[in-house]
């Protein structure tokens, strides 16, 4: 008989709970399945899909695309310069040559230096061995052994095209090219567990997540090196728990895909380090140049701690402006690098002690922006590719980083002065100073007279602040235009033609003594429609002048009146040939009231340092592509536009505007060397000037075209004299020349009092100047004393100046009166009408002082002496 069992109360209760507790632990068990489910099919399908986003990354080429290069001129080195073998190595290391480079390579042994180009350099392959002893270069002799006179380098390069629009800059480095130093100095602060780790490290994430939920600030830094990469190549900076996830998905594709090598090598070309001006500082090699003008191989221990500090906070970290922060920060590294058994302590302290070297912060000294602004501009104009970054080309320049530096270390130095000049300007009579100031802008430009190559190019006071490159822009010239109205009298005379001066008797071949007037007078053109009145605003008129002393002391009436009896015609086609394009044959031409660039106006210059021929600038060489092919070569454009004597004549003309002129102030500022120039004033300053080996043009002015109310003398000139100073004592513009006459020209000593040849009467007050052989004056000082009959004929006014004065050009040739338009070259004048002068005064009036300006004409202005 079957047995029924009868359970208490509690022992039912016990079975009902225990299989309630079996459903429900059944449905957590199905529940917690079912998520585990659904988030790892969430997991797989975000994880296959940002491999797909790194596959996609990587498919499309390398990581970071190599960009375009900008490389510097080839240094040259001749026999005689000031320079060590010992530099030429660094200079050659510096420029990437090594034991391994495709570039080139060297043996350095003591004072002597062997230099092998590689398939790669700039040059071909021919080597050459420089013996240097004290410093010096003796010999450099070829491969072949024969004897050279000079040898170039291999071109530095000066920066990278930016890679996009953010204005990206980076130097791509290799793992093998990071020094272990810099590697030690990351991981040390960033990183302690890299090369151990998969990628994440779980208990910094969740120690930085607990601090987050305490703090309620997203501050911690939990993430590794590879997920800071996975961040910076894929995401967005902002941190979000989406975006968290992400960069752990990311961070694993990573870490599957390349070696723990390969991911520091990204994440040290990657990190971004900072900002200079309008650039972005990405990557050790960058960042290496930036702040202390070096590669990234040459760092030390100190340099390498303080970059890999940097990376917590580029902007608070910026050594520049915060470099108390900066070496705090380093000394963090250091200790950190103590700890993980990188460095000793005592190396630590060693580099602890050690000061902030950095580069200047001008990004103008070491980049030079707005040259490289103008470089991809014409690339883009001869090549037609708007992708010029991303072509991997290497673009060889005219540029020579020493004189760039030069250029904008006188720049920063001289704008100081202009500041402080503007400021006075503005100050009240009880030295307030009312309102905000807008300070000038300036540009300088540097080229070589024999090539046209621009060596050096400011275009602006702070290219951070302002990329608009006044290098480039239209100004009016002022009187650094006013040498071509001299250099075309000197240029009609050699072409046979006659200047005449009816108020002051002069006629015949224009020379240094030539008379001008120079008082206000009122020229009429535009067949007589329009009038033009020159003003001396700063000096007054002068009464009857000598041409040299014109154009020495700046006189504004009596150029325009030399114009008028060269053809102002003449005058405007001599500057359009030598590159002054927009001027115009006007009155108004003679002071320099037309649009030029300060590039324009340094070609122009050429015209009188290079013996009459007009090279036009230029900055590009020569671009080849990654392998050192040819893509496109580029020649300078030269072209004569005058002769050479009018050239050197016109020179030394401008040689007395320095020695005794309106830029006197050369030689007060301590610049002695051989030099010719002209300042110039409009509302703008200008200063033109150049030695034998260098032409610098200084321009300083208002965006707004409002006048700056300073002189050149007092504005740009010392900006270019700074800049001169610095530049003769770099070793390839050191070697500074007298200038060299060309055959037909005598130098004659000049007594200012008489405008005689002086003798030792009058040995004090004199001045050189240069004329066309047969032109010179024939009589000293001392025999000022004339025959009866030509007094008579000088009291009576009857008669010309003695032909011992100012004799013909050519023997035998006679001097044609022209209408005072006709072109050089002799075809039909212009129609143009052009004023009858003002009439020549009776001999009453000569003998007796007669006329308004008596005064001004009883004798000619002295000249202070040289």
């Amino acid at each position: 008989m079957p047995v029924k069992l009868k359970y208490g109360s509690n022992v039912r209760n016990k079975l009902k709970a225990s299989g309630l507790e079996s459903q429900i632990l059944r449905v957590a068990l199905i529940a917690l399945l079912a998520i585990l489910v659904i988030g790892c099919s969430v997991f797989g399908y975000f994880y296959y899909h940002y491999q797909r986003v790194v596959d996609d990354r990587i498919a499309s080429g390398p990581i970071f695309a190599s960009v375009s290069q900008i490389y510097a001129a080839p240094r040259e080195v001749r026999a005689g310069q000031k320079l060590s073998a010992a530099a030429i190595a660094a200079d050659l290391r510096q420029a990437g040559y090594n034991a391994n480079s495709q570039l080139g390579t060297y043996q350095l042994n003591a004072d002597n230096i062997f230099i092998k180009p590689g398939p790669e350099s700039y040059h071909n392959t021919d080597g050459a061995t420089i013996n240097t002893t004290g410093g010096i270069v003796q010999s450099i002799t070829a491969e072949n052994g024969v004897t050279l006179s000079a040898y170039e380098l291999e071109p530095q390069l000066i920066t990278a095209l930016s890679e996009d629009k953010n204005r990206t800059k980076r130097r791509l480095v290799s793992y093998n090219e990071i020094p272990p130093r810099m590697v030690q100095a990351v991981t040390a602060i960033e990183d302690r567990d890299f090369f151990n780790h998969g990628g994440i490290n779980y208990m910094r994430i969740a120690k930085c997540a607990f601090s987050d939920l305490v703090t309620h600030h997203r501050t911690c830094g939990g993430s590794t090196l590879t997920q800071q990469l996975a961040k910076n190549l894929f995401l967005s900076p902002e941190k979000r728990i989406k975006r968290k996830m992400i960069e752990i998905l990311i961070t694993f594709q990573l870490e599957a895909r390349f070696t723990k090598k390969q991911i520091f090598e990204m994440y040290a070309n990657e990190i971004n380090l900072g900002q200079r001006g309008s650039y972005a500082i990405n990557g050790f090699g960058e960042a290496a140049q930036t702040f202390f003008g070096k590669n990234l191989q040459q760092l030390n221990l100190a340099e390498c701690a303080l970059l890999a500090g940097t990376i917590q906070s580029p902007t608070r970290l910026n050594p520049y402006r915060h470099p108390e922060r900066a070496m705090e920060r380093r000394n963090v590294v250091l200790e950190s690098m103590v700890e993980t058994g990188a460095i000793t302590a005592s190396q630590a302290q060693a580099a602890k002690a050690e000061p902030l070297r950095l580069a200047p912060p001008n990004i103008d000294a070491s980049e030079a922006p707005y040259f490289v602004d103008l470089v991809h501009d014409q690339l883009v104009k001869h090549i037609g590719d708007q992708d010029i970054a991303h072509q991997s080309l290497r673009i060889y320049t005219s540029l020579d980083p020493e004189l760039q530096r030069a250029a904008s270390e006188a720049v920063e130095i001289g704008m100081k002065n202009v500041d402080e000049l503007v400021r006075k300007q503005h100050k009240t009579p009880k030295g307030e100073q009312p309102g905000p100031i807008t300070y000038p802008q300036v540009a300088l430009v540097a080229i070589n007279p024999h090539t046209g190559q621009i060596l050096a190019l400011v275009g602006g006071r702070n290219y951070g602040a302002s990329q608009l490159n006044h290098a480039v822009s239209q100004r009016p010239t002022g009187s650094i235009f006013k040498p071509f109205v001299y250099a075309a009298a000197y240029n009609s005379s050699l072409n046979g033609l006659s200047l005449s001066n009816n108020d002051t008797g002069g006629s015949g071949v224009f020379t240094a003594l030539t008379e001008l007037n120079d008082e206000e007078t009122t020229f009429t053109y535009d067949n007589g429609r329009q009038t033009y009145t020159p003003k001396n605003l700063i000096s007054g008129y002068k009464g009857d002048v000598i041409a040299a002393y014109a154009l020495a002391h700046s006189l504004n009436a009596a150029t325009v009146q030399l114009g008028q009896m060269v053809g102002f015609d003449n005058v405007a086609a001599l500057a359009r040939s030598a590159g002054i394009t927009n001027a115009r044959g006007t009155p108004s031409v003679a002071i320099g009231t037309y649009n030029a660039t300060p590039i324009d106006m340094a070609g122009a210059y050429t015209v009188f340092a290079n013996n009459g021929v007009h090279l036009t600038p230029w900055m590009l060489a020569s671009v080849r592509n990654a392998n050192g092919d040819v893509v496109s070569d580029f020649s300078p454009d030269a072209k004569q536009v005058m002769d050479p004597r009018a050239a050197y004549l016109t020179q030394s003309l401008l040689e007395g505007v320095m020695n005794y002129g309106t830029a006197a102030g050369v030689r007060g500022h301590g610049f002695t060397a051989p030099a010719a120039g002209k300042t110039g004033t409009s509302h703008d300053a200008w200063f033109a000037g150049y030695t034998s080996n260098l032409i610098c043009i200084v321009w300083v002015g208002n965006d707004d075209y409002t006048d700056v109310k300073i002189e050149g003398a007092h504005a740009a000139e010392p900006i270019w004299t700074e800049f001169m100073k610095r530049a003769i004592l770099l070793p390839q513009y050191s070697d500074v020349k007298p200038f060299v006459a060309p055959a037909g020209i005598t130098t004659a000593r000049i007594d200012k009092t008489s405008n005689l040849i002086a003798d030792s009467t009058c040995p004090s007050n004199v001045l050189y100047a240069a004329f066309l052989d047969g032109t010179a004056p024939v009589n000293t000082c001392s025999q000022m004393s004339e025959s009866p009959q030509n007094l008579i004929q000088r009291i009576l006014g009857i008669g010309g100046k003695s032909e011992t004065t100012t004799p013909p050009l050519i023997t035998g040739a006679p001097i044609v009166r022209v209408p005072p338009n006709t072109p050089p070259d002799g075809n039909a004048p212009d129609t143009t009408q052009q004023p009858a002068p003002p009439k020549k005064k009776n001999f009453l009036q000569k003998i007796f002082g007669g006329g308004k300006d008596k005064d001004k004409q009883q004798q000619q202005p002295t000249p202070p002496p040289q």
